[in-house]
Formats: C-alpha cells, structure tokens, sequence
C-alpha cells in the first residue's frame, strides 16, 4: 500500500529525473552545437582564406599574360630598339621585377640592365623550355637569392626563344601568405615542385606535418596552388569549447526549469487521478450500515478503492487529499454517482434503505453539486434514499448552507461525516439542521477506557439526543462497543464488528446471508471517499 509521503516523493523525484536529464540534454547538445558551429566556422574561414589568396595571385597575374602576349612578337628585336618600351611595361606592371628576352638560349635584352648576352640556362638551369611554364626560384642577378616566379612563354617549336617575366614573389607573400594564428600557422606557395613557405624561402619540399592538418586550393586559371596548415578546424573548436560552457549551463538550467513547469500537470499524481477515472480504474466498495437494535442492514456507505496497474493498490488516504489539493474531488464524486447509479440493482429496492455518499464542502460552491445530483441522481428518480455525507475538513459558508438545504428539499438527507474531528461547531449544525451526525471511529474506540475522546463521545451522542438528530457510529470492532452505543440510544452502527468493506458485486450475497463478510482484497484501512 502506497502512503502519501511515498507517491509524492516517487512522482516528484521522476519528475526531478526528467527535468535534470532535459537540462542535461541540452546543456550536451549546445556544447554539441557550438562545437560543430565553431568548426563549420573554421572550415570556412580556412577556406576564405585560400579563395583569397588563389583569387587574389590570380588577379596579379592576369595582366602578366596580357603584357606576355604583347611581348611575343619582339623576340628576336634588337635591344636598342625595345629597351625603352619593355623598361616602361615593366613600370607598369608593380609586381614585375624584371622582364628578358631570350633569343637561341642567350638573354639579349633585360628591362633593367639592357643589352646582355648570358646564356639563360647560367642564371635559371631549368630554361629554355619548349613548353610555357611558371616556377618557383632564387634571384641570381640583381638581388641575389630572394625569391622570385618566373613565367617563361616559348616562341618557337625549339623553345630556345621566348619571353621571361620574372615577379617579385617575395613581395606578394607579405601580402598573401601571411598566417592567421591560432587557425593558419604556415602558408605556402607551390609551383612546379618548389614551394614558397612564409619565412623559409623557397624550399623543395613541404615542412612535415606535427599534429596538425594541411588545405590546399589550386588555381584553375595558373599552375600553382595554396596550402596552409594549422591544428585543424575540430581541434580548436574543442579546445574553444570551454569557453562555451556558461552558454551551455544557463540554457540547460533555463530548459530543466521550463521543463519543470511543463511537466507539473503531466508528471503529477492528478494526472494519475484523470488517467484512473478515464480507465475505470477506481472501483465502488460498500460497508453495511445497521440496526443497532434489530442488527437489520438498513443502509450502506459507498467508498472508493483504486487499483492503479502503474502502482498498485493507493489508499483513500493517499488520493483523496491529493484529489482536494487539486481540485479534483468532484470528477471522483461525480464518478461515484455515476457508478452507484448504474449498479443501483444490486442494493434493495426499499425507500428505507440508506445509500451514502461522501461530498466536500468545495463541491457544493456555485451549485455544482446540486447540478451533478440532479443529472446523475434524482433525474432518474431512484427508490433508495440518497444520503449526502458533508466532511468537516472545511467549514461551510452561506451559499453553501443553502445548496444543503436545497438538496433536502430535494429529498437527500444531510450527515455531518466524522463529527468532532473537523470545524464543526454548533452554529454550524443550526445553519444546516443535518439529518444524522456519524460518530468519527476515533471516539468509538475511546469506548471504555478513561480517554478524553470517552466523554466526548457521550456528549456527541447528548448533543444528538438534545436536537433529535440521528446518530451513526463508525468503527465498532468489539460487542462492547456496539452494546454501549445500544444503551445510549445510538440508532446505526457501522464498522467490522458487522461487515468489513466489500465490492459492491458481492453486497447480495452479503445481505442474503449466504457468504461471510468478506474481508477488504488489501488489507487497507477502512476509509470513505472523504477521509
């Protein structure tokens, strides 16, 4: 049997299990997030940066072709004569260092020098070529081993003429090759096998790689190609993730606390109520009431037991107060009429015979009560007297002491439920005017014993006498019990001495004498719809 303390602790720590694995997920998936964001980031600057740099040598070298093609047709041309105009293209053109023409393998005539005669193969030993091509190399004539590009046009089948530019790589290096730490820590040039490193020179071959990664983009208007290198876009997002974690604890603390109020309703033990009610889940149980004289069964009092497949058999004790505190005390209500009504075959079809049903003093605000009762009850004019069981757990205002006295006009009769034990008070019974006062089980076992609750249990059954209100006691377990009730002129009695609460199925073949009293299927406590 489930215990109040329980259900709400079990309901609230799943709730608080949710609302952690919820702040938990998203504090993961905004480091999930931020990392794959952060890394897309690099990726993408890694590759603007190389679309830059291959963009921006492809721009420098266009005109280079287009003063190449102008040059072409001057091979061959003495020096005198075009000296002066290939200075001036030179000029021109800022990032030329200096432009030659080669005539049958001999430099004849440079931009800067003039006349010459130097075989071309002294200064560069790849030239002449017979095919146009673009290189990486050292300088070997006017500033010694810097690094320059040369682009050689041929201009015969032999390729022992042609054109030379040479530019001022070194130069644009500054301007392109430059790393960007931490993302790009080296940058380099590749032509024709030789590679232009940002402050190595030229080299032969790309420095090794040391735990890092290497992007390369080739131009596809010029045969060279960018590389750079860095620790790799997925190790620096993780190592910049740390810096993401304050993001990633306020939003999951944000989504566990909005996930806290999300779930109330649906992680909460009044969704369990709703879900039993939907599912007939709750089942009618009855507890004889009797003659204390003739021990003749004159009447029952309708209780709700509630077998839940999610957790097992929970006590009155448990859901109703829940049911109270959640303002779901008259759907059960409304539920137990609804159920009596239909089984009403089963209870004698006598006027005498009293059928009880507990209501909270809440049900009766604005009339719902009385709508309900007059729906589900007394539209379908049943034979059994209706009694209307008031708990005294909350006192009654004016408004409800006239929906009391419109459902006895109705013909229910009025019982004040667990008399002694609430707020009642005497302005109380003569605002209402009950029918009947029951004896709370607290008195009755007080009994014969020197108790406080003895005397008051005879001043109860004085006070009764004194208004001419009938009397009901609960809870008489012993035949001294029921004997000095008996005497004192207690009309009813009620409890396990007579009849243990039983299925309201099995209540003919109770009254009919032919089984035992069968015993509550879970050992529970007696207890009524309203404690």
């Amino acid at each position: 049997m489930q215990t109040v303390q329980r259900i709400i602790k079990s309901y609230r720590r799943r709730r608080v299990i949710v609302c952690a694995l919820v702040a938990l997920f998203v504090f993961v998936l905004t480091l999930i997030f931020r990392f794959i964001s952060e890394r897309n980031l690099n990726h993408h600057r890694v590759s603007a940066f190389t679309h830059h740099a291959v963009y921006t040598l492809e721009r420098l070298m266009l005109p280079l072709v287009a003063a190449r093609n102008e040059l072409m047709p001057l091979v061959g041309t003495p020096c005198n004569d075009i000296h002066p105009q290939l200075r001036e293209l030179a000029a021109s053109l800022q990032t030329v260092r200096s432009i030659a023409l080669i005539r049958s393998g001999t430099l004849y005539c440079s931009s800067i020098f003039g006349q010459r005669d130097v075989p071309i193969h002294q200064l560069h030993p790849d030239l002449p070529v017979s095919v146009p091509i673009m290189m990486l190399t050292t300088d070997q004539s006017l500033l010694k081993n810097r690094p320059i590009l040369i682009m050689w046009s041929p201009t015969q089948d032999d390729g022992r003429s042609g054109v030379m530019i040479a530019v001022n790589i070194e130069l644009l290096s500054n301007l392109m090759l430059e790393p960007q730490v931490p993302l790009i820590t080296s940058v380099s040039l590749s032509v024709h096998g030789k590679h232009l490193v940002e402050g190595k020179g030229v080299i032969d071959s790309l420095p090794p790689l040391a735990n890092e990664k290497r992007y390369q983009r080739t131009s596809t208007l010029f045969p060279f190609t960018i590389s750079v290198t860095g620790p790799g876009a997925s190790r620096l997002a993780l190592q910049h993730l740390p810096s993401q974690l304050p993001l990633a604890l306020m939003l999951g603390l944000l989504s566990g606390v909005i996930a806290w109020f999300a779930t109330a309703s649906r992680m909460s033990f009044s969704r369990e109520i709703n879900l039993g009610l939907n599912g007939h889940e709750f089942e009618l149980f009855c507890q004889p009431l009797l003659n204390a004289h003739s021990r003749e069964c004159v009447g029952v009092e309708i209780l709700l037991r509630w077998f839940n497949p999610r957790q097992g058999w929970i006590s009155p004790e448990v859901f109703i107060p829940i049911a109270e505190e959640q303002h779901l005390i008259a759907p059960l209500t409304r539920y137990v009429v609804n159920e009596t009504q239909r089984q009403l075959s089963l209870f004698p079809n006598d006027p005498d015979f009293h059928i009880g049903m507990n209501a909270a003093p809440s049900h009766l605000r604005h009339g719902e009560l009385l709508n309900d009762l007059t729906q589900l009850w007394f539209n379908k004019h049943p034979t059994q007297q209706l009694t209307i069981e008031l708990t005294e757990r909350d006192a009654l205002q004016d408004v409800e002491a006239a929906m009391v006295h419109e459902l006895r006009r109705k013909g229910a009769k009025i019982a004040i439920d667990d008399f002694g034990t609430g707020n009642s008070s005497l302005s109380w019974l003569e605002k209402l005017h009950p029918d009947i006062l029951k004896i709370d089980k607290s008195f009755t076992g007080a009994i014969g014993t020197d108790a406080v609750n003895s005397t008051v249990t005879d001043m109860i059954i004085a006070l009764g006498k004194r208004l001419n209100i009938e009397l009901v006691a609960e809870g008489v377990e012993t035949t001294q019990q029921a004997h000095y009730l008996r005497q004192q002129g207690v009309q009813t009695l009620q409890g396990y001495l007579f009849a243990a609460p039983m299925p309201v199925k099995d209540f003919p073949a109770w009254l009919a004498g032919r089984t035992s009293p069968p015993s509550e299927r879970h050992n529970e406590h007696v207890a009524p719809l309203m404690p």
